[in-house]
Order: C-alpha cells, then structure tokens, then sequence
C-alpha cells in the first residue's frame, strides 16, 4: 500500500487505538508544508473521543470537531447499510478533513485496507486511475468532491472510464454538484451517490437526499436544516458558546443546526437550497445567490459558479460571480466576463460583476473557498 505524503499505516494504527479505547484521540493535522500529520489534541472531559476534525473554514476559523468512537462507529454501519455492504476504499481525499478520515474509519470497521492515492500533488485522472488499479475486493468505494469527478469526466480514457465503473458506490460531496456533471456522471454508467453533511455530522448523512439510517432531518421554522441522530459530534473542542449555538438536545435527540437553507419533498427527501447567509439584498430586492449559482451552472460552457454579494456604493451589495468556463482562452475569459452569453438569460438576475477562470479556487479538501472567491469579487467589483 502506497501513501505519498501521508504516513497511512501510522494514522490507521492510531486510529484503531482511538476506536478501541486503547489510545488517546486523533487528529489529522496539518503540517508545516501542508502535508497530514498525526497529532493527539487533549480531550479531557469528552467521554469515548475518538478524532478531532477541523472543519473546512470556507467562510471563516475552522472549528476542532470532536467526534465519538459511537458516533464513528454508527454513521459506518450506516453507510454500509446505504452502500449495499461493505469493502475496500481508494482514499483520493486529504485525510485532514472529515470524507477523507471517514475513508479510514470504514475501512477499520469493516476489516479492509484502504489504498491511498499520492496526494501530495495535484489531482490528476492518471494518478487516480493508477491507485483505482491497485484495489483488490471485488467490492470497491471511493469519495469525491465535484471538482475531481469534473476532471475525471473531462475526456477520459478508456482506462478511466474502466476503473470508475469499477466502484460499487462513489460518494459525491463537499458542495452542490452541477446537474450536467451528475448527468454526465449517471450516462457514463457510473454508480455516483450524492451526500450531504459535515464534520460536525461525522460527514455525509444523507444520500442522494435520504437520510442514513438512525440520521434525522428537519427544517426550521426560519428553513435551516437540522440533522439529528446517533452521528452527531460531540461538540467543539474548547468552545462551548460554539456548541451552544450549533447543537441543541430535543426529546432525546442531538441536533446540529447547519447553515444551509432546504426543503422536505413529499417522500421526505431532502434538497438543499442553499446557505442561510447567502441571500443577497441588492437595490433593496432579495435574491438567493444559490439561484443565480444554479441558473449560470444551465449555461453551455459553464463548468462550475460561485455567486455571492459584494459591497456597492450604488445597490448597497450587488450579485457577482466567479465563473469556471469551458473556454480557458483569454479570449474565452474576456468574452463570458463581458456578458454577452448571459446577461439576457438572467436579466435581471444578471451579476454586476463576473470573473471568468478555468476553475473555482478551492480548499485543500476540495470544497469551493468561498471565502477568498469573495475577497477576490469584492476587489474587482471595486476597482470597476
């Protein structure tokens, strides 16, 4: 088993330790040149501890995430329930965050050893079809963000192709995934399962909107989404007014308040509708940026959107967006940015400010970074 930058066999043995009850709690921390390194945060006071999980810091500080050895242990009987059974993982995730740790806890659970990709460079489709080669059960998961199934979808070769078919079940996460992309994924015959959740959920607890077995989802009276159960954190390592303003105990039940705004369907699926902090009031009208996000994402050429609101002297905040295009040519970017593609399909949903790239930038755990989308929005939209 290979592991690039990532010492596998020593986080997996700490790991076993932490589960067992026979070693303290593990976190995979970051190291000075960015790599994961194997840290044992104090926890005293925590009872069964077991990790401790940054969350990503999208939009601010991560928190230190303190996940319980029956928290762990429920949310990976779940997933295999989900998953039709369980077997062996290609982690292609850093293990700093949680779908990336959560590759080695199945893994543990269900007495399979996991094959790491060497992540200590960019993610390319040739070095995840060569560590996919390397998988030896008959049954075989992996976990993705958009972004790398994006890339692997982009022409892929027949060796591709192959080994993503391989996979029994690959967990797609992290943030909302393009229905191009999801469509795309389904017609190449791939077995792509949507999640949503976090760290603070021992990550994703719903699939392809249906809660996991013992997870429970409810909206809000103002629409946020609360997941409760039996994968729930135990809370935010030193910070209790954090806790008290996340998690909430309720007939018996732990709930963790998330930021994201969503709906229950008829059958009880869940769709998110975006981030309870992402409406936008420009000239004094509301408008969801999850929206604008998801009608810029319809368009020919677009790969990817982030939407947000900026500061402007003139609408008090105005739409802009961070546009990842198909043409990666300076006269593609100048073209998309210019708006003549776009400004009459949104009329009046149209941006005030559009940076055309050929990707969104992204954390190191392959979620958009929001955060420094909006900075860079933000300086563009004021420098007009």
């Amino acid at each position: 088993m290979t592991s690039g930058a990532v010492n596998i066999e020593a986080a997996l043995a700490a790991l076993a330790a932490a589960l067992h009850g026979e070693g303290p709690a593990v976190e995979l921390a970051d190291g000075p040149d960015g790599s994961p390194v194997l840290a044992f945060p104090e926890t005293t006071g925590i009872e069964d501890a077991a990790v401790v999980v940054r969350t990503s810091g999208s939009t601010g500080v991560p928190k230190a995430t303190v996940l319980t050895v029956d928290a762990l242990a429920a949310a990976s009987m779940a997933t295999a329930l989900a998953l039709k059974g369980e077997g062996q993982w290609l982690l292609a995730l850093p293990v700093q965050y949680v779908a990336g740790v959560q590759v080695l806890v199945r893994s543990l659970f269900a007495g399979t050893r996991p094959w790491a990709m060497d992540l200590s460079g960019s993610f390319t489709p040739e070095a995840f079809t060569a560590a996919a080669a390397e998988l030896t059960d008959q049954k075989r998961f992996t976990s993705l963000v958009p972004t790398q199934l994006q890339r692997l979808l982009d022409a892929p070769s027949a060796d591709t192709l192959a080994a993503l078919r391989r996979f029994n079940g690959i967990l797609l996460g992290g943030g909302p995934v393009p229905p191009a992309l999801l469509a795309a994924a389904r017609d190449a015959g791939l077995q792509v399962v949507t999640t949503y959740g976090s760290a603070e959920t021992c990550g994703g607890c719903v699939y392809d909107g249906v809660p996991l077995e013992g997870v429970w989802v409810r909206v809000a009276e103002d629409g946020r989404v609360l997941l409760g159960g039996a994968t729930i954190a135990a809370g935010y390592l030193g910070a209790p007014e954090l806790d008290a303003a996340a998690f909430v105990a309720d007939n018996g039940v732990r709930w963790f308040r998330t930021n994201d705004l969503g709906e229950l369907d008829g059958d009880g699926k869940l769709r998110i509708l975006g981030r309870a902090d992402d409406v936008v009031i420009t000239g004094g009208v509301k408008v969801s940026a999850a929206h604008v996000q998801a009608e810029l994402e319809k368009l020919d050429g677009v790969r990817a959107a982030f939407v947000a609101g900026v500061p402007s002297a003139e609408w008090g905040q105005a739409l802009a967006a961070y546009v990842a295009v198909a043409d990666t040519s300076p006269q593609g970017f100048d073209e998309f940015a210019a708006g003549s593609r776009w400004a009459a399909a949104l009329g009046t949903l149209a941006p005030k400010t559009v940076l055309a790239a050929a990707e969104l930038l992204m954390l190191p755990n392959g979620k958009p970074d929001r955060l420094a989308m909006s900075v860079r929005l933000s300086e563009l939209h004021q420098g007009k």
